[in-house]
Order: structure tokens, then C-alpha cells, then sequence
């Protein structure tokens, strides 16, 4: 039984599924979303931006003569949701009619269940007045430091209450909670700028409440992300060369969401996304055979995360999440699926990774939190046991090819290390690497203290284009003999 009251919500819940089989569907389901969001971004001591508003829908998935066909509304009176339940079975039998095979699906378990994302305060309770001060005060830290141009910060709030129901009986009630915070400075000089991003390049985003923000403590950091701004300006050019490079969790993070996260998503694999996004060199052929990475790497695909920005209790399509292994021991070892693309490569489930970014959406093949697992020891032995290298963190670009095989990372700030200790400041590093070399390349991984589930909240996919929320889990990690040089200008 469900443990929150659905307040009505169910009558239209089955009312639609009863609407699409009645419509021809062989399958439907149906979701019903309540989104409340806020965005108060400042530029040095003024308020740049402040949204916010909700949005209320509901989507209809139909299964009919083996193709998929969708459509949302927000009428959410009878006459709409029938409507709607018809157009989506006219979309279904069209797409069935073009197919080569029907779609099928693997079964799963019809679930009546809730789940709530963990938080402590509701963001959507606190005074604007509390928000602003925060972000201002941040500035003004970040701007006494002398030499520092430009001060920017942002929160951001997303509270989404989703129904979720299908015509095998399931019935699941979700609220999320979901939050964000960012400072940034910006330092000019001797035709020079630089930037210092807190807690890191795109913000932190996690599950959870306002104490995320207070935890994170911006204004306490304002200052530091201002110096290190500053101190970029004068700071040597990164070394070109084959490098031990030891890479920070942030940066981590986004080297697992671009060749990891991407080429693991199964509809890429099978070349269903390759007009848009691109493909995946991860091709059916290799699972269980590619040595994607050292023995020591260990990648997850973890939707039960506490608190991780890609955590649910149930994906979009009914399934409960799920820990999945990607790669273990260093072996390519499996991908985020769904009911239809699970059967395609022999699994007699699906991975739970369907997610749409909105209820007039349909819900495609997302990541949840692809994490590395941590190692042992901390980032200070890590560093104390190399003996020259260097020490990358916080992103500041990217690029990588369709196929997320050849890539190339710029980051904020690097360090030297010289006799297992961190020497100098080094600015506009930049590193590069074809994605099975870098990871083999892998010889130590940071332990749990040093671990952090890092958000990113923008992630692109699909036609007409999605916004997804991801998590990364990751510890700080050295690569032996890196190629390292300076960043080139440019977009990312």
C-alpha cells in the first residue's frame, strides 16, 4: 500500500490506463507529475536572475502493434487524458508499422510502492531573503580579494511529486528533492583571465534538502575561491609530457560521465542514438571480453545511492532501482538498459535506467550515478607516494569524439608533486587519452574519506533534447604516464 495519500491522483492515474487499453495499447503506462523549482542567481553584488514556478502534466505510454507512441497534456480533465490516451496509440500503431521486429519487453514486477528523496529542510520553506544573503555574502568574499574582476553564485531547488502507474497494476508515488549551489570567481590581468569554480565547475547538486547548501558552507569558502583566481594569473603553464597525473574527484567525475556513462547506455550501443548523441565503441561484442581498465577499477551504475543527484526508488518506466556492475576487476561487464533494449542482448531484466526529464517527455535510456569505487588510503598518502607528477582538478572543458573513445580534458588549476609533496601552482592544464588506455592506465584509487558523489544536472540526450540529472561517485585516482599539455582556447 502506498504510504502518502495520493489525494485524487490515482482516479486519474487509472483512468488513463484504462483509456489507452481501451485505445488498443497492449501495454501502457502513465505518469503524473507536480514540478515546483526556484533559480536566484548573483553577479558581484547584484541579483542577476530569480525563477521559479510549477508545472503539472501528465504523460501516456502506449505499447501497441510493436511500436512505442507517446503524448502528454495538461488538461487533465477526462475529455483531455482520453484524447491524449487515443493520439499516443495512433503514434504506437504508426512507429509499429515502420518496424522491422515488434518491441518486447522483459517482465518485471507490477511494484505499489512510495519513496522520498532524503532531506532534512525544504528548500521551497526558507525565506528568499536567507538565499540571498548567502549568495551575497559569498560575494563579497570572493570580491575582497584583490584582483578578482567578476563574482558569480547560484542556488537552485527542483521538488518534482510524481505518480507513476501501468496497465500491469503498478502503482508508485515519488518526491524528490533536489538541490544546487555554486560560487565563481573570475580574475583579470596582464591580458590574462582565470576562474576558480566552488564546490566545483557546474555547481554541486544532490539529493537533498537546504541543508546541502549550509553543509557545503559558501560563504566560509568565498575567499579561498578567490585567491586561487588571483594566484592563477601568475601561476607557470602546465608541462607538456607523458605525466603521473594524479586527478581529482570533481574532475573524476566528469571523465566517468563522458567515458563511462555515455557509452554505457545501451540504446548507443545498439546505434539507436547515433543521429543525435553519438554512438558507443562498448558494442554488444565486447561484454565480458573488453579489458575496459586496470584490475583495480571498478565501475557502478548505482540508483540506490543515499542522497546521489541519480538516485530513485523507481525508474519511469516501474522498475525499482538498482546496483549495477559496468566494469569489474577492470572487465566490461554491463550497461544501463530498459524493458525493451534488455531483451535485445539476452537479459531477463531490465537495468532501471529509463528517465524522462519532464512529464511531456518520454522517458529514454539515462544514466543514474555511474560511479568509480573507491580504493584505500587518502589523497595526502596518495600524493606522498608519487614521486614527480602532477595533481588536476575542477573542470573547466571537454571534448570527445561520437564514439567517447578519444577525449580531452582541460581543468581549472594543477599542482606539481616532487618528491611525494605538492609543489607549485600550475594553470591552463590540459590532458588526453583514448578511453581503454586511460582507465588500464589506472594504478590507485583514493579510499572512502576522500570519496564524493558529485551532481551533474545538465546532461543532454536525445531528439527533441532531454535534461537529465546524473551522479558521479568518485575518490581522487592516478594514471601512469598521462599525456598532459596546455589547454587550448576554445569552446568545449
Amino acid at each position: 500500500m502506498l504510504t502518502r495519500s495520493l489525494n485524487g491522483k490515482e482516479y486519474l492515474l487509472e483512468f488513463a490506463v484504462q483509456q489507452a487499453v481501451k485505445a488498443g495499447a497492449e501495454f501502457a503506462d502513465v505518469r503524473l507529475l507536480n514540478r515546483q523549482s526556484e533559480f536566484i542567481q548573483t553577479k558581484n553584488l547584484k541579483l542577476a536572475a530569480l525563477t521559479g514556478g510549477e508545472s503539472q502534466g501528465i504523460g501516456i505510454r502506449i505499447l501497441a502493434r510493436g511500436g512505442w507512441g507517446f503524448a502528454a497534456t495538461q488538461d487533465l480533465s477526462e475529455k483531455s487524458i482520453r484524447r491524449c490516451a487515443q493520439e499516443a496509440y495512433e503514434i504506437a500503431k504508426a512507429s509499429g508499422g515502420c518496424r522491422h521486429t515488434p518491441i518486447k519487453l522483459v517482465p518485471e514486477k507490477p511494484w505499489r510502492a512510495s519513496w522520498t528523496s532524503p532531506h532534512l529542510i525544504d528548500p521551497f520553506t526558507v525565506d528568499l531573503d536567507e538565499k540571498l544573503r548567502i549568495l551575497l555574502d559569498s560575494a563579497n568574499g570572493v570580491l575582497s580579494v584583490a584582483g578578482v574582476t567578476l563574482a558569480q553564485g547560484f542556488l537552485h531547488f527542483i521538488k518534482d511529486h510524481q505518480f507513476y502507474a501501468n496497465s500491469e497494476g503498478a502503482l508508485i508515488d515519488q518526491l524528490s528533492i533536489r538541490s544546487g549551489c555554486l560560487i565563481e570567481a573570475t580574475a583579470s590581468g596582464e591580458g590574462d583571465q582565470q576562474r576558480a569554480s566552488y564546490p566545483c565547475s557546474f555547481g554541486q547538486y544532490e539529493q537533498a534538502g537546504f541543508e546541502m547548501v549550509q553543509g557545503w558552507d559558501l560563504v566560509g569558502n568565498a575567499a579561498k575561491t578567490g585567491r586561487l583566481a588571483v594566484d592563477l594569473l601568475t601561476a607557470p603553464p602546465c608541462p607538456r609530457g607523458n605525466i603521473d597525473t594524479i586527478i581529482g574527484s570533481s574532475q573524476l567525475a566528469l571523465q566517468i560521465h563522458e567515458s563511462m556513462g555515455h557509452p554505457s547506455e545501451l540504446d548507443r550501443a545498439l546505434l539507436q542514438e547515433i543521429n543525435f548523441a553519438g554512438a558507443s565503441f562498448l558494442t554488444p561484442d565486447k561484454l565480458g571480453t573488453l579489458k575496459y581498465g586496470s584490475d583495480i577499477v571498478n565501475l557502478v551504475a548505482d540508483a540506490t545511492a543515499p542522497g546521489a543527484l541519480g538516485s530513485f526508488g523507481f525508474d519511469d518506466e516501474g522498475v525499482q532501482a538498482q546496483c549495477i556492475d559496468l566494469v569489474k576487476a577492470g572487465k566490461f561487464q554491463g550497461y544501463l538498459s530498459s524493458r525493451d533494449t534488455a531483451l535485445l542482448i539476452g537479459l531477463n531484466r531490465s537495468g532501471g535506467a529509463m528517465r524522462a526529464e519532464s512529464w511531456h517527455f518520454a522517458p529514454i535510456i539515462r544514466m543514474t550515478n555511474i560511479s568509480l569505487k573507491p580504493g584505500q588510503g587518502s589523497l595526502e598518502e596518495l600524493i606522498e607516494d608519487t614521486k614527480d607528477g602532477l595533481y588536476l582538478e575542477t573542470n573547466r572543458s571537454w571534448s570527445i569524439d561520437s564514439m567517447r573513445y578519444n577525449f580531452q580534458f582541460s581543468t581549472e588549476v594543477g599542482y606539481e608533486i616532487k618528491n611525494g609533496k605538492l609543489g607549485r601552482m600550475l594553470k591552463n592544464p590540459s590532458y588526453s587519452g583514448i578511453t581503454p588506455e586511460f582507465w588500464n592506465s589506472c594504478d590507485a584509487i583514493c579510499g572512502t574519506t576522500e570519496y564524493v558523489h558529485w551532481g551533474t544536472p545538465n546532461c543532454g540526450k536525445g531528439q527533441p533534447m532531454q535534461t537529465m540529472w546524473t551522479g558521479h561517485g568518485a575518490s581522487p585516482a592516478r594514471f601512469r604516464k598521462l599525456s598532459v599539455g596546455i589547454a587550448q582556447s576554445g569552446g568545449n
